[in-house]
C-alpha cells in the first residue's frame, strides 16, 4: 500500500499506518530522512538515517551537548495526531521504567520546531531477521540469543509490560555480541506499571477489538482482537526462535 500517492486526511493516515504494521512492513510516509540529514533538533546534530517503522523514523544523531552519538526515533507531522503522540509518548515511559542491558534505553522525549522524538541508546548492529538463516541457527548461537532476550522480555513483564510486537526486526544483535530488544511503540503497560515521572499505576487503553501487532507473529488472542498479556510475547519470541 502506497500512502504517497493518496490524498489523505489524518484519519486514512492512521489506517494505513496500522495496516502497514499489521503485515510488518514500515509505513510509507513522506520521507524526512533527505531534509533531515544535516539538522539540528534542540542540541542533537542529526547524521544518518537508520530505518523505520510503523511509528517513525529513526536517525543517528550526535548530541552537542554531551558529545556521544544517540538515536533518534522521529514522528512525522502527518502522523502527530493526539492518539499518535499519547502512543509514542507512551512507549518512552515504558522503556524508561526499567534498565536492563538487554533492551534499548530512553534518555529522553522531546520536541522541536513541532517535531516529537525520542532520544535513545545507538545501537550497531544487525536484527536478527538479518542474523538467522531459513535453516535457524546453530545450538550454540540459539542459546547466545534466546537467554537473554528471555531476560530482557522477563524484565519487560517484571515492569508489568507486554511488548505485543516481538519479531526478528525488533530485535538487535550489537556489533558488541549483546541482544537489544527494540521498539516498544506498541507495548501495553498493565496496572501494575507505574509512570516514573508521576508515579502513578497507569495502564494502555487501546479499544476492545482493536488489532495490534504483525499477523506472522501473533499469538491467536492477539490475532482475534482479545486482552493479551504476558504469555502471547512468550508465543511470539519462541515462534520466531
Amino acid at each position: 500500500m502506497n500512502c504517497r500517492n493518496l490524498d489523505m486526511n489524518a484519519e486514512l493516515y492512521r489506517l494505513c499506518a496500522l495496516t502497514s504494521s499489521l503485515v510488518g512492513r514500515p509505513f510509507p510516509y513522506d520521507n524526512l530522512g533527505p531534509t533531515m540529514i544535516g539538522r539540528t533538533l534542540n542540541h542533537y546534530r542529526i547524521v544518518e538515517k537508520l530505518g523505520s517503522g510503523g511509528m517513525g523514523e529513526v536517525f543517528a544523531a550526535e548530541d552537542t551537548k554531551l558529545g556521544r552519538k544517540v538515536a533518534l526515533k522521529v514522528l512525522p507531522l502527518e502522523m502527530a495526531l493526539p492518539e499518535r503522540r499519547e502512543r509514542f509518548e507512551r512507549e518512552a515511559k515504558s522503556v524508561a521504567a526499567f534498565n536492563h542491558p538487554n533492551i534499548v534505553q530512553v534518555f529522553s522525549v522531546e520536541e522541536a520546531d513541532g517535531i516529537h522524538f525520542i532520544v535513545m541508546e545507538l545501537v550497531r548492529g544487525r536484527t536478527l531477521a538479518e542474523v538467522i538463516s531459513r535453516q535457524g541457527m546453530a545450538l550454540s548461537k540459539f542459546f547466545e540469543v534466546a537467554i537473554p532476550l528471555a531476560d530482557a522480555v522477563a524484565a519487560a513483564h517484571g515492569a508489568d509490560i507486554t511488548h505485543r510486537d516481538l519479531k526478528p526486526d525488533n530485535v538487535m544483535l550489537g556489533d558488541d555480541g549483546r541482544i537489544k530488544v527494540l521498539d516498544f511503540g506498541l507495548a501495553k503497560p498493565g496496572p501494575g506499571f507505574v509512570d516514573v515521572g508521576s508515579q502513578v499505576p497507569t495502564e494502555a487503553k487501546t479499544r476492545e477489538g482493536a488489532i495490534v501487532g504483525t499477523l506472522a507473529y501473533m499469538s491467536p488472542e492477539q490475532a482475534e482482537g482479545k486482552t493479551v498479556d504476558a504469555r502471547s510475547d512468550f508465543f511470539a519470541r519462541d515462534y520466531f526462535l
